[in-house]
Formats: C-alpha cells, sequence, structure tokens
C-alpha cells in the first residue's frame, strides 16, 4: 500500500474573500477582492500596505465598503472630486450666500490644495490629522476648526450619497488645540471703552452689543419692526451678510439665532438715543432717505451700512481707551460673562446668544464657570461639616 502524502492542501479561501500576496518587485503586500464585472471584464477593488497586516486591515475595509453596496466598479473619486460635487449640492440646498463663500473659501484654500489629489475612499484619519497638524503654529485654532468643521460636513455628505461607509473626520481632534480662552472685558474696562465712545454717530451699536450680545450682522440687520421699547424687547430675525451679490439682508445663522432679547435700562437707553439721531439724519437727507429698509442701525440715507466701517470706527475708539487687545466680538463675549459672573445659567445664556449647542457656550465660557464651579463645591463641606 502506497504511503500517503503527509502534505496538507492549502485551504481554498471563501467566495469574496480577497486574496492578500506580496508583490516581489517592490515587496509591497496587495490585497485585492473582486467586485464585479463591467463590460464582460472582471473588476477587483486593489489596496496596498507597507505590511501584511496592512493590506489585512486595507482588504477588510474594501470587503465592508462592498457588503454596504458601494459600486467599487466606478472609477474612484478625489477629495477634490467630491468637494466640487458637495458645493454644488449645497447651492442647490439654497444655502445663504455668505454659507456658501465661506466653504468656497475653505475648500479651495485650504482642502483643495492639501488633500484634494487623494482618493476620497482612501482618505484615513492619520491622513487628516497629518493635515491639520500642518497648520499648528501658522493658523489660529479658530482657523482650523474651520477647516476641520467644513471637511466633516463635506465626508457626511458624502455619505449621505452612499460615497462612503463612514466618516474618518470624525474621529480626528483639531490639531490646532482648543479654542483661545479669551481675555474677558471686566466691567471697568467696558465702562472706559463706553467713556471713549460717547457722542459718536455708533455709540449705540457699541453700547447695544454689549447690552444683548448680538453679532454685527445681527445688530446691522436689525429693524425698527422688531423692536418693542414700551415692552422692553426686541427680536433676532435677520442679519446684514456680505457674499459675492455685495450687503445683503439674510436669515440669522441658524433657527435658534432667531430670538428674542428682554431690553434692560442700558439697552433701551441705547435705542432711544439711536431714534433720536436717525430722527435728524432722516430730516437732514429728505428724499434721499430709504424708508424701506427701516433699520435701526442704517448710514445717513438710510441703506444698510458697511460693517468694515463699524470695525474701523471700532479700532479707533479701543486704542483710545488703551484696549488694544480688544475685539469687536469681544462686547459680544463680554454680556455673556457679566451674565454668568452674575450667576446666570448656562442654558439663558445660551438662549441669549443664539447658540446651536449648550456644548458651543460651555466650550467658551468654561473659564468663567470654573471659578463659580470651585466656590459651589464649598457646599459639600458645609453640608457634611467637618469629619477630618
Amino acid at each position: 500500500m502506497s504511503q500517503k502524502s503527509t502534505s496538507q492542501k492549502k485551504p481554498r479561501r471563501a467566495k469574496g474573500e480577497g486574496s492578500i500576496y506580496q508583490r516581489s518587485s517592490d515587496g509591497l503586500w496587495v490585497a485585492a477582492i473582486d467586485v464585479g464585472y463591467v463590460a464582460g471584464k472582471r473588476q477587483r477593488a486593489v489596496g496596498y500596505g507597507a505590511t501584511q497586516e496592512e493590506a489585512i486591515e486595507e482588504r477588510d475595509r474594501i470587503r465592508d465598503q462592498k457588503k454596504a453596496g458601494l459600486d467599487l466598479t466606478k472609477k474612484p473619486k478625489t477629495v477634490a472630486d467630491w468637494l466640487d460635487e458637495w458645493l454644488l449640492i449645497k447651492a442647490e440646498e439654497e444655502r445663504s450666500p455668505s454659507t456658501l463663500d465661506r466653504y468656497r473659501s475653505v475648500v479651495d484654500v485650504h482642502l483643495r490644495p492639501g488633500l484634494g489629489s487623494v482618493r476620497l475612499d482612501k482618505l484615513t484619519a492619520k491622513r487628516i490629522r497629518q493635515f491639520l497638524a500642518g497648520y499648528k503654529g501658522k493658523r489660529s485654532p479658530a482657523t482650523i476648526l474651520k477647516i476641520h468643521a467644513v471637511l466633516r460636513a463635506a465626508l457626511s455628505g458624502a455619505m449621505a450619497e452612499d460615497l462612503l461607509t463612514r466618516n474618518v473626520a470624525k474621529s480626528v481632534t483639531p490639531g490646532g488645540g482648543s479654542r483661545d480662552e479669551r481675555r474677558a472685558l471686566t466691567p471697568d474696562e467696558a465702562k472706559t471703552f463706553l467713556r471713549a465712545i460717547k457722542g459718536d454717530r455708533l455709540e449705540s451699536v457699541f453700547l447695544l452689543a454689549i447690552a444683548t450680545g448680538l453679532r454685527r450682522s445681527e445688530l446691522l440687520g436689525l429693524r425698527w419692526s422688531d423692536v418693542d421699547l414700551d415692552g422692553e424687547a426686541l427680536w433676532v430675525r435677520q442679519k446684514l451678510i456680505r457674499s459675492s451679490q455685495g450687503l445683503t439682508i439674510g436669515s440669522p445663522k441658524t433657527h435658534r439665532s432667531k430670538r428674542p432679547i428682554p431690553l434692560q435700562r442700558v439697552g433701551l437707553l441705547a435705542l432711544r438715543r439711536q431714534k433720536a439721531r436717525l430722527a435728524e439724519e432722516r430730516l437732514a437727507a429728505g428724499e434721499a432717505w430709504k424708508p424701506e429698509y427701516d433699520l435701526v442701525f442704517p448710514n445717513t440715507l438710510g441703506k444698510p451700512m458697511e460693517p468694515r466701517n463699524v470695525n474701523r470706527r471700532f479700532e479707533k475708539y479701543r486704542a483710545a481707551a488703551g484696549l488694544d487687545w480688544l475685539d469687536l466680538h469681544d462686547l459680544r463675549h463680554a454680556f455673556a460673562t457679566f451674565l454668568l459672573d452674575a450667576g446666570e445659567e448656562l442654558r439663558t445664556v445660551m438662549d441669549l446668544l443664539g447658540h446651536s449647542t449648550i456644548r458651543l457656550t460651555a466650550d467658551l465660557y468654561g473659564h468663567v464657570l470654573a471659578p463659580r464651579a470651585r466656590e459651589a463645591a464649598k457646599g459639600i463641606d458645609q453640608a457634611l461639616g467637618n469629619l477630618a
């Protein structure tokens, strides 16, 4: 009886399992999976890795895409290809011109040059981390956060179109670090600034910014029909925006940005002064005045005011007040920090600022809450007494 060979045959791969092999030409490991036939020709999706383990991971990724129903026989899109499509989709969704301009700016200046040549389905969290890390020290943390946010939104859109099975940007923490902790304007510094602007045509703009926390765009888009002086309240219902079409009136930033704001003595004073000033300017302008805009803070002819003129005037008076570090947006932050220091709840401040989430408010004002939290923690000692 002949002796049977003791050697074992290599087990047959299951259908669709794919193959892993090392290329003799350069030692690179290759993962390949059959993905169907196009025009009678067998098609394979191929991935590569420096090691066998990396190739196995690549094979599994391709297999997951196939199971998810992605058409792997199509010519692969690059990140740039998808970003162009995504911008068209956003335009069809009737996004505001300013939002579209912001998306295009981030895509054209940052994403397309940095990641555009990468295949969309090959984009990894590691590649995104390296890309964002390259901006550290060169761009502000806020800019890095914005770049990451636009990329994350674009990749979510790719998932909605069944081009990706997961959004790798969501697992990346932007390399720019957290938001800068803003230096908070103190009440005494606020009074110094307000004394510096006293009597200026734009005095009420800056006074109302501190008194209500409105954004510049919301202040310049505010109408008298949205102000109730007797009821001591105003409503944010529109804003002034700049786009490729020039200065236009548009909807607020988010649905939560449409909000009522109660008015106290300081805010009411600012608005009453402004109403008296506009009555004089309207009389001086005569027929050139444009009453149809109904703006609280227009230019001298009743039309929308150039936002850059507000910034220029602000920069003049902050220097006069010795507050060179102060930014116009810091007046909005002063409103929030004054309320939090007075003991208001974070949720209340979130609603008044029109933030989309309480997390955003907490991220911005955590430095204000920390001392209060420490004081609150002393209540444990008071409750439990001296146990030492």
